[in-house]
């Protein structure tokens, strides 16, 4: 029970960094997935561009996936640590099953889709026929092979909610080797591997996701002992499924408006086929910055869902307190990094004829990047704190009422030659700042009614 003592007893400035950093790397090493696969494929002898477009069209779905995946995550890992905070060992296990359960039914769906409904997707957001067919290759692929991803997605959040980070970290980082190893031989056919392009991107991603699957499961049956373990366990428990979508939904609906947003955003910059391609490259160095701010959303997440259930104020006052001024710290450096080195991002994408476009929006939507890690992390202290409406209300502002339409009125402008595509860009500072400051609303009327009461 170590883990759990640890949990219960550590200081939180401490604990949060020891939890945090195998997690904000854990974070960072599943973006690398997508920009690895990017700059790989953006550098392939023929057709690297109709390639770094089709990358950004399917980027959608894979987002998509993994926010059903560590949406559910979320929910397991908040009730999971709070029940365990409790000390109900018995639930904690059916807890733990039916996130496993869970997880059969997301693989089913993606399966479906992936079977059926790729084609209809990757036509809506493009004619070009090169860019429709390597779509269609590598998503279908993804889909068919997804279980890899759901199931670490899963696992990965059990072994967060008892304190073991570190090794969700290791798996992480198994997997992205396996990924880095493999794009270059499967992509450009290296040794006895054929030259398999796209497809070969989609196939060193999914191998690598299936590593750290396996990985993580080894370390979830010897490790997670607080609990026990069967398939008795995954029987369907209509009472811990609804708590556990209780918190996880808003987390699901959060990580898929971010997928809503970029189909959107491809829609809206469909005009240009330069931009599109600038955004959705630009969209993997930015999901590697806000990934670090995901990162410590899952270390506050369970340690304030751990002091929750055990009723100390001051352990949930100290982790809203550290969980901010550490994201701060990390927004920083990430705005700094990508302010100052967007030309070497485009060039290891060979970013082509999207280059100018590319580093227009890291120059201003990089500004951003403060306020949404402020807003990833009052949505890690609402899940914790039975705050699912609040966080809900975060996403939709953030990535659909007020960035959307805005982003759309902006194309007006530029369709009608008055304004560059800077302009569109323009549009997610504004709307994260507008969205922080409702969240600072929230977390005041949070704090109020759910902690200062306490004893």
């Amino acid at each position: 029970m170590a883990e759990s003592n640890k949990m219960k007893d550590m200081p939180v400035n401490k604990l949060m960094v020891q939890m945090g950093i195998p997690m904000i790397l854990s974070m960072a090493l599943q973006a690398v997935y997508n920009i690895v696969d990017s700059a790989f494929v953006g550098n392939m002898r023929v057709g690297s561009e109709a390639a770094l477009n089709a990358l950004t069209l399917v980027f959608p779905v894979q987002m998509f996936m993994v926010a059903v995946g560590i949406g559910t995550g979320v929910g397991t890992n908040a009730l999971l640590a709070r029940t365990l905070g409790q000390g109900n060992s018995k639930k904690a296990a059916k807890v733990a099953g039916n996130s496993l359960f869970l997880g059969v039914i997301i693989y089913v769906v993606c399966l479906l889709f992936g079977i059926f409904g790729v084609k209809a997707y990757i036509s809506s957001q493009t004619v070009d026929a090169e860019v429709f067919q390597m779509g269609v290759s590598y998503l279908r692929i993804c889909c068919v092979i997804s279980f890899g991803i759901i199931f670490f997605s899963l696992f990965e959040k059990l072994l967060q909610a008892t304190g073991r980070s570190l090794y969700s970290t290791i798996g992480q980082v198994v997997g992205a080797v396996v990924n880095i190893i493999l794009d270059p031989i499967m992509i450009y056919g290296i040794g006895p591997c054929p030259e398999m392009g796209v497809k070969g991107a989609a196939y060193a991603t999914v191998i690598g996701q299936v590593a750290s699957a396996v990985l993580l499961f080894i370390f979830h049956i010897k490790l997670n002992k607080e609990f026990e373990h069967g398939a008795k366990y995954m029987k369907p428990d209509a009472g811990v499924i609804k708590e556990i979508y209780a918190i996880g939904l808003p987390a699901i609906i959060a990580q898929a408006l971010m997928s809503i947003m970029v189909y959107v955003m491809n829609l809206i910059l469909k005009f240009n086929p330069s931009a599109q391609t600038a955004y959705g490259l630009f969209y993997k160095v930015q999901q590697f910055v806000l990934f670090l701010a995901f990162g410590l959303r899952d270390a506050i997440t369970p340690i304030l869902a751990f002091a929750y259930g055990m009723r100390s104020k001051k352990r949930i006052k100290d982790g809203i307190k550290y969980g901010l001024i550490y994201t701060i710290a990390l927004m920083i450096l990430g705005i700094a990094i990508t302010e100052i080195f967007p030309g070497a991002f485009a060039t290891l994408f060979n970013a082509g004829q999207s280059r100018k476009y590319f580093i227009g929006a890291m120059r201003v939507i990089s500004v951003s990047f403060l306020f949404a890690g402020i807003n990833v992390a009052y949505q890690g202290i609402y899940q914790a704190l039975d705050g699912g409406v609040e966080s809900l209300v975060i996403s939709l502002l953030r990535q659909l009422i007020i960035i959307l339409p805005l982003a759309g009125i902006f194309a007006i402008f530029v369709r009608n030659g008055q304004m560059g595509v800077i302009l569109i860009w323009w549009a997610f500072p504004i709307t994260e700042i507008v969205s922080c400051f409702v969240g600072y609303v929230f977390l005041k009327k949070i704090r109020k009614n759910k902690v200062d009461g306490l004893s």
